[in-house]
């Protein structure tokens, strides 16, 4: 691959306590990573749930697991092609360390507590996406486009339609998950594996982050022509978070944005 040909990051991540919350339950991580493959980029993004800083304590014990994902088996993958059921096994059985843990630490403090989870790799060649509960993952180029679907009660009512997109953003039930790291005695995570594209903006969200701001207003907001450089992609993260929270939002706000060029 010549250097022409390559696929270039720029990253950027912001969180933010909100206006009601005692403590920022959401955790998150973005790396640009040198491999015998090329230029490569890791994010996670956890929005923990449960009383006091339990949830903190969930996001946080998976985004440590994902980081020593990264630090001890990436590099043993990079010396071979990359494999989606290679990447997909190897994921899943971080998942199923980190759900049994959660839950161990839950009956032992006397706590109900759990995190959702979408984690992206992202190859010269590939994206490789990891979900469990209702943070997204989406790909913004020539228009916005959520990759993940959430694993809430409401995203089950819309597919049902017995709700619409708007009367789900605004039910009560929006935070009920169907799915999430902690919870349940077992838990299987959603993937999604497609081509990378250059020139482009893929980014990761808590449900705060999109809850007050409008499908047009992230795209107008966040597209590849606006962000083009690290300062743009902090700036205009702050600035929307700052709309969601004049907005009435009362949730922890996180995103991650990663630009290829």
């Amino acid at each position: 691959m010549t250097e022409s040909m390559a696929i270039h990051f720029i990253i950027s991540a912001n969180t933010d306590i909100g206006t009601v919350k005692e403590t920022n339950q959401d955790s998150l991580a973005v790396r640009l990573i040198g491999t015998k493959q090329g230029e490569m980029v890791f994010a996670l993004l956890c929005d923990g749930m449960g009383g006091l800083s339990s949830g903190e304590v969930a996001s946080a014990s998976v985004v440590m697991a994902f980081d020593k994902w990264v630090r001890e088996q990436l590099p043993l993958l990079c010396q071979s092609p990359l494999e989606d059921g290679l990447i997909r096994s190897q994921w899943d059985a971080v998942i199923a360390v980190q759900n049994a843990k959660i839950r161990a630490y839950g009956e032992e403090h006397g706590v109900r507590l759990g995190t959702t989870a979408v984690a992206m790799l992202l190859t010269q060649t590939r994206y490789y996406i990891l979900n469990v509960g209702d943070s997204r993952a989406y790909e913004i180029s020539e228009q916005l486009v959520q990759i993940t679907h959430d694993h809430s009660l409401v995203a089950q009512e819309v597919e049902q339609g017995r709700l619409t997109e708007r009367e789900a953003e605004k039910s009560g039930h929006r935070n009920i998950l169907t799915k999430c790291v902690g919870v349940s005695n077992t838990v299987y995570p959603e993937y999604f594996f497609g081509d990378i594209r250059k020139n482009a903006v893929y980014m990761l969200c808590s449900d705060g982050f999109r809850h007050e701001i409008t499908q047009e207003e992230m795209y107008e907001d966040l597209r590849p022509g606006v962000l083009l450089s690290k300062d743009d992609m902090t700036g205009q993260a702050e600035y929307l978070i700052e709309t969601d929270k004049q907005r009435g939002e009362s949730d922890n706000i996180s995103v991650v944005l990663i630009r290829t060029f």
